[in-house]
C-alpha cells in the first residue's frame, strides 16, 4: 500500500472528511469545501493530496512548524509547560519541514477559529471557524518529494481545557502579514461573563 493509500485510509478510519488536493500540492482547490466528504468513493483522483476538512471533520489541528528559523514544535512544549500541561496523546502527523500536526476532536458549543501565530511562532491552529473552516494537508500527501507520515496512529483526542480556554479567547484585530499575505489575529481577553 502507498502512503498516500495508507494515509488515506488512516483518515478514513477516523472518521475525518476529506478532498483531494492537486499531486504534489498543498493548495486547495477553488470551492474544495463543496468536495469533502468522508467517503470519497471510487472517484479519488490518483496520485492526489489529501485535504482533511476541518469543519466537517468536527476536528481542531494544530499546526507546529519548523521551518524558516521557527520551531512551533519546542514553542508549543514552551506553551504546554507555562500551562502546567502535558504533551497531548492524539492522532499526529509528521510534516515534511520536520513539524507536526496534532489532530483533536472540536469542543462542543465552542467556536475556534483558524489562527496563523496566536499562539506562538510557528503554532497555526485549523479549525471549523464560523463560515467555511480550514484544513489541512492529510496524511500520506507528498510535498516537493517529500511526505505527511502518520506519527501516532493514536485515536483522535478532545482538545484539552487548557487548549480551548486559549483558543476561544476572542480576536480584537486582524491584519495581514505584508510578506506572505497569511491572516494573523492578536487576542485579548475574552469579555466580562463570557470566560
Amino acid at each position: 500500500m502507498s502512503s498516500l493509500s495508507a494515509g488515506l485510509a488512516a483518515a478514513l478510519a477516523r472518521g475525518l472528511a476529506v478532498f483531494p488536493i492537486p499531486a504534489g500540492a498543498r493548495k486547495a482547490p477553488p470551492g474544495w469545501q463543496a468536495l469533502v466528504s468522508r467517503d470519497p468513493g471510487p472517484a479519488w483522483p490518483i496520485d492526489s493530496n489529501v485535504g482533511v476538512g476541518c469543519r466537517a471533520s468536527g476536528i481542531v489541528v494544530l499546526d507546529l512548524d519548523r521551518k524558516n528559523g521557527v520551531d512551533g514544535v519546542a514553542g508549543f512544549a514552551g506553551l504546554l509547560d507555562q500551562q502546567g500541561c502535558s504533551w497531548p496523546v492524539t492522532f499526529t502527523v509528521a510534516t515534511p519541514s520536520g513539524g507536526q500536526h496534532l489532530y483533536f476532536a472540536a469542543p462542543p458549543g465552542r467556536v475556534i477559529v483558524s489562527t496563523i501565530g496566536v499562539l506562538g511562532p510557528g503554532i497555526d491552529v485549523r479549525a471549523p471557524g464560523r463560515l467555511s473552516g480550514g484544513y489541512v494537508v492529510g496524511p500520506g500527501s507528498i510535498v516537493g518529494d517529500r511526505p505527511y507520515l502518520v506519527d501516532k496512529d493514536l485515536r483522535i483526542a478532545p482538545l484539552p481545557d487548557s487548549l480551548v480556554r486559549l483558543l476561544c479567547l476572542r480576536p480584537t484585530r486582524i491584519r495581514r502579514g505584508a510578506k506572505t499575505g497569511d491572516v494573523h489575529a492578536t487576542v485579548d481577553r475574552p469579555p466580562a461573563g463570557t470566560g
